[in-house]
């Protein structure tokens, strides 16, 4: 008379197994997605075909979000809010760590799955959110200045020393002196963020005085016209062929600028160099991409397993070769044949282990706005309020962004 009710409790057992599968979590290995940015450079799909060349019930399928670092988010927050499955592993750009792990988007991961000890340390600390590991570092990423080492003779280290050769530069040659990017986006908030960082400052505690140094760097440019104005609708994008056509001296941009330019019109005439500050080297944004497990996957174990292969020493040192992406493992930094190829992987370095991370913050995408507006305002003519008038502005939004955390 037991046999009944032992079947029933199987069959409750059973179906409670589906359910946990349908939610995510103990899944079953097989095929997944993986979420990121556009490849402009056509280096992923190769990359992942070895994967699925190996695993052929795990395939991964690429799924290319927009270009633009904005855009990534808003999609990938649209079809988590929507609670959908169809995203499996999210490239993540550094700065959502915390935003994704507070709103529960994303799943906590071991430390000790992964070979974190060999990775460069500021970039482990980006996937990293109230002491738990959220993501895996899987690209890596800092400002360089790119200059003409035809047109000038030593780099600078200083906002001085950029100013100089860069209004000395235009008076000799047809040419713009300094261009980064200062369209009102994300990557305004970075150069701004660099330049603050560089004046001894920090985001999102900011100090007016040296926000206003950062911001008087950029108008002072502005204004002697040796940032050319059409640097004021620059992107990524915009500077890099803007430099690699010839049109300026110098431009702040990332490594990923190097490669095209070995194949340009300044092909031979350039190098890199760390990014000026107020008064020696400056600091740099960390950027890069993390590697992070949808919450809603129902195949997370795939996922985890393809992640360990994609992070893995053998897939980083393509992602370089192939990508032309910065690594995160410390070692393929220091490897004399990478050297060999990409001369400028010591200043790399050297720029990622000086470099700040973006304010950790589940705000993160209020602070950037409001960042971005502000100095949008600031570095556009006609330059009607003062750059302290800004900076005080500026400061009281992000204190009121910070208080409501």
């Amino acid at each position: 008379m037991f046999r009944p009710l032992s079947v029933m409790l199987l069959a409750l057992l059973v179906a409670g197994c589906a359910a946990a599968t349908e939610e995510g979590g103990e899944d079953p290995k097989g095929p997944i997605t993986f979420a990121t940015g556009r490849d402009t450079t056509g280096y992923l799909q190769p990359l992942l075909d070895r994967w699925n060349k190996a695993h052929p019930a795990q395939k991964v399928t690429l799924l290319e979000l927009p270009e633009a670092a904005d855009e990534q988010r808003a999609q990938l927050v649209a079809n988590l809010q929507a609670r959908s499955d169809r995203y499996d592993v999210l490239g993540l750009d550094v700065v959502w760590t915390a935003e994704f792990a507070d709103n529960g988007w994303i799943i906590p991961l071991e430390r000790g799955s992964f070979p974190l000890d060999r990775f460069l340390p500021p970039v482990v600390d980006t996937a990293v959110y109230k002491g738990k590991l959220w993501a895996v570092p899987y690209t890596s990423n800092a400002g360089l200045l790119y200059y003409r080492k035809d047109l000038v003779k030593k780099p600078p280290t200083t906002w001085a020393q950029l100013r100089s050769q860069a209004l000395s530069a235009t008076k000799k040659h047809d040419i713009g002196g300094y261009a980064g990017q200062l369209a009102a986006y994300e990557g305004l908030t970075v150069n701004f963020a660099e330049a603050v960082q560089s004046a001894g400052g920090t985001l999102p505690d900011l100090d007016q005085a040296k926000a206003k140094q950062a911001l008087d760097f950029f108008t002072q440019g502005l204004r002697e016209g040796w940032i050319p104005p059409q640097a004021l609708n620059y992107k990524e994008e915009e500077s890099r062929l803007a430099f690699q056509n010839g049109q300026l001296v110098f431009a702040r941009n990332w490594p990923h600028a190097y490669g095209p330019a070995t194949q340009s019109k300044v092909a031979g005439k350039f190098a890199v160099t760390r990014l000026p500050g107020l008064d020696g080297p400056g600091s740099s944004s960390l950027g890069g991409a993390n590697l992070a497990i949808s919450a809603y996957s129902k195949r997370q174990n795939t996922a985890q397993e393809f992640i360990k292969y994609f992070t893995s020493l053998e897939n980083e040192r393509r992602v370089l070769t192939e990508g032309s992406f910065p690594p995160v493992w410390a070692e393929l930094y220091d490897d004399p044949a990478l050297i060999k190829r990409f001369p400028y992987l010591p200043v790399l370095k050297e720029s990622i282990l000086a470099a700040k991370p973006r304010p950790v913050s589940a705000n993160y995408n209020q602070l950037s706005l409001v960042v971005a507006s502000a100095v949008s305002k600031a570095l556009s003519p006609p330059y009607d309020q003062s750059t302290d008038d800004v900076a005080a502005s500026m400061k009281a939004e992000l204190a009121e962004i910070v208080a409501t955390q």
